[in-house]
């Protein structure tokens, strides 16, 4: 058999290579354009190796409010070069990166604002160098899901102790471009810490019952949320004689006392507790006890078995 007539068959043609070319090309542009566009969010999550270098540790609970209450505005702004950032305004003109002055025990609410063009984040250190060692509370969004320009928050910082803090931008780099300012904090209005005031001779009573829901995921004291007399706010006075009461209504073991921290049931303050995490009230148990009312500020009653402060079971005690 003559094989003379075969012809040579091909599998593409010329015009649909250069066509696949031009598409591949394109998108690598576009892929290009995207990447180094949003370069400070690929970079903003640093190794373990650069966050443990920039001081990033296990910080103590934070502060309770003994003072006053400060608003600061803060906005992201940006040079048009992007070489040079800052609070506010650029360096040389008016409100660039403004000092703070407060006192132990006072609280900030900052409310953060990104006018500029690229991805920021927000929060407040003790680190003169670096974006680690943030005051738990005080961040807004974070290096790995920072604002994005146009997006705003807020966060709050409650000074514990005198010295010098710093508020940041914690996106890697940018404090090192300017995006840093300094909160001055001093001794407490009162010359020192906080004292609560003689014995006043007033009293209060209150009762404060333990209840659940029914799937026992929501905890409460008095009545479950949405209903009346849901984890009652708490005012009193320095000094006052306060008498606390508390039934356990639900099926779980419960406890009790007034902490600075939520979030902390080891935090107790004013001999406060009935019963404890180790030696709760069993359903039907109740206590009782009556404690002097501390220094100024604002504080927390919770059930202090660890997980049911979280669940709902906390209110406001605030001492004026």
């Amino acid at each position: 058999m003559s094989h003379d007539n075969q012809q040579t068959i091909y599998r593409t043609t010329p015009a649909r290579t250069g066509k696949m070319m031009a598409i591949m090309l394109g998108i690598c542009i576009v892929g290009g354009v995207i990447f180094f566009a949003m370069w400070d969010y690929w970079i903003s999550e640093a190794p373990p190796v650069v966050a443990m270098m920039a001081g990033d540790k296990d910080l103590a609970a934070p502060a309770a409010q003994t003072g006053k209450t400060i608003t600061q505005d803060l906005v992201f702004v940006e040079s048009s070069d992007f070489r040079t950032l800052a609070f506010n305004a650029l360096p040389g003109e008016p409100d660039n990166n403004p000092t703070i002055n407060m006192n132990v025990g006072d609280k900030i609410i900052f409310n953060v604002d990104n006018a500029g063009k690229s991805f920021h984040a927000f929060g407040v250190t003790k680190d003169t160098e670096g974006f680690g060692g943030l005051i738990p509370g005080s961040e807004v969004a974070s290096p790995s899901n920072p604002l994005k320009p146009g997006e705003s928050g807020t966060a709050e910082f409650i000074a514990g102790e005198e010295g010098t803090y710093y508020y940041i931008c914690t996106v890697p780099g940018h404090r090192e471009q300017g995006m840093v300012g300094e909160i001055i904090v001093g001794p407490s209005q009162g010359g020192g810490s906080q004292a609560a005031a003689a014995p006043t001779g007033v009293s209060h009573d209150f009762t404060l019952d333990f209840v659940e829901s029914s799937d026992f995921r929501t905890l409460a004291f008095n009545a479950l949320p949405g209903e009346d007399g849901h984890n009652p706010e708490i005012r009193v006075n320095s000094g006052d004689e306060v008498t606390v009461t508390s039934d356990n209504l639900g099926k779980s073991f419960h406890a009790f006392g007034v902490v600075t921290n939520p979030e902390d049931f080891n935090s107790i303050v004013m001999d406060s507790a009935i019963a404890s995490a180790s030696n709760p009230l069993k359903p039907g148990e109740g206590g009782s006890v009556t404690f002097t009312a501390g220094a100024p500020g604002t504080y927390y009653y919770i059930c202090t078995v660890p997980g049911h402060a979280l669940q709902g079971m906390q209110g406001s005690f605030i001492v004026e």
